[in-house]
């Protein structure tokens, strides 16, 4: 199982990667697929089997490259609204990746 500062260290840097995607994608083309993609398809493939509020949630921190607190001002929730669900994304993803 998974440690749950290894799944939020792995989180951060698929938010890094998508934030950055299209120049990944254009050395990907020179260089090769980086090593992080094996690390997204994990996650990706996790979180298609997650109740609909924490794949809304994934998508749109990790894929979107929101903040927890520019998601709550977006959606209307608290900010601590948002850290208590994105805390049962992290506790989702440790007992999926096993």
């Amino acid at each position: 199982m998974l440690e749950l500062s290894e799944i939020r260290e792995d989180l951060k840097e698929i938010r890094y990667y998508y934030s950055h995607k299209d120049i990944f994608e254009k050395a990907s083309k020179q260089i090769g697929e980086h090593s992080c993609i094996a690390k997204i398809v994990k996650y990706n493939d996790a979180i298609r089997f997650a109740p609909a509020r924490l794949y809304e949630l994934y998508v749109s921190l990790y894929l979107e490259n929101n903040t927890l607190e520019s998601l709550a001002d977006k959606e209307g929730y608290s900010y601590v609204h948002i850290q208590r669900v994105h805390s049962q994304l992290v506790k989702f993803f440790q007992q999926k990746l096993v």
